[in-house]
């Protein structure tokens, strides 16, 4: 054999090498792990499961996911699918926060995510965070709230009260406050996010009080709310998702959590080698991570998304800045 054919046979073999390794090169496995309110809650965990059937679609990773049917599986079904090997597994909520975490030290070459929290500067660097600027949408759909409301008298119905749910109220109070400052506001906690029952129970009440639009930030219990709406044949605000198809004539807007878009561009860090393991990611009105239903021009005049418009560009600024406390509600409505 001369040198010259030993060369093109080193280079076809290199080619046929590389072909080969090229076309068996497994796609990227990316699982969640929902709350107690399931995949098809038709809010927060579906928004999340429709960010992972987009990376499917688009970047041909194979996808999954585990449901809890109480906060006790939340451990076992991280440790499950860690056992699957999964390149990336999320954990939907600030409940999973512990099991995430525990999971996370146990296993430093496992990729996890967490929606909904961060551990600060104590992140583990195999854990990425996500969380939102929540009180942002909700700004907006309160001060629509405030523009259209007829008795000025209007609620908001919370899951279970703690510092997220928190920013949510207090930015709806806060842009109903904007729009119409002798708008009175009824805010009432279902202590769940499962409990539907309990949701149509506070929403009827609130309605029979006056109010004629509610906004919900309660998951599950926000079925009731939107409920309660359609038989009073008042308005809802919906939450995390476009949730007018619940209710055509009486979802009047949502404010939209964008979990569906931070999992697919999470997902796009991953597949380029960007994964922010040890980080955290923040969400809003800048990088796309939150906004109103774009069903909204059905039932709101164009004149007051007009105005929405407005504020979302001066939100974007920093000439404004949203509340998300009771302590910056109340400095920001003196």
């Amino acid at each position: 054999m001369n040198k010259n054919m030993g060369f093109w046979i080193m280079v076809l073999f290199c080619g046929i090498y590389i072909i080969t390794s090229t076309a068996v090169a497994e796609p990227l496995k990316i699982a969640m792990v929902t709350d107690v309110c399931g995949v098809n809650d038709q809010s927060f965990n579906q928004s999340a499961w429709e960010g992972l059937l987009r990376a499917q679609k688009e970047l041909g990773v194979k996808i999954a996911y585990k449901e809890s049917r109480q906060d006790e599986d939340y451990g076992l079904n991280i440790a499950t699918l860690t056992d699957a090997g999964y390149d990336l597994i999320w954990g939907l909520g600030f409940s999973m926060r512990d099991a995430i975490l525990s999971t996370a030290q146990v296993n430093p070459d496992q990729k996890y995510g967490i929606i909904d929290f961060s551990y600060g500067p104590d992140t583990p660097l195999n854990v990425g965070c996500v969380v939102f600027q929540e009180e942002q949408p909700s700004f907006l759909v309160g001060y629509i709230a405030g523009k259209m409301t007829r008795t000025n008298k209007v609620g908001f119905v919370g899951g279970i009260k703690f510092p997220l749910i928190e920013k949510f109220e207090y930015g709806y109070m806060a842009g109903v406050k904007l729009a119409n400052p002798a708008c009175d506001i009824m805010s009432e906690y279902a202590k769940s996010f499962t409990d539907a029952a309990k949701g149509k129970i506070i929403a009827s009440r609130m309605y029979q009080e006056g109010a004629d639009i509610v906004f919900h930030a309660s998951g599950s219990v926000g079925d009731g709310v939107i409920e309660a709406a359609r038989e009073k044949n008042r308005w809802v605000i919906g939450v995390d998702k476009d949730q007018n198809f619940l209710a055509p004539d009486h979802v009047l807007t949502s404010a939209m959590k964008r979990v569906d878009h931070a999992l697919i561009d999470m997902v796009k860090k991953l597949a380029a080698g960007e994964f922010q393991g040890g980080q955290t990611v923040v969400y809003n009105f800048s990088n796309d991570g939150v906004g109103i239903a774009p069903t909204s021009d059905r039932h709101v005049p164009r004149t007051v998304l007009d105005e929405t418009d407005d504020l979302i560009r001066k939100i974007k600024s920093g000439a404004l800045v949203v509340p998300s406390t009771r302590e910056t509600y109340e400095a920001f409505i003196k």
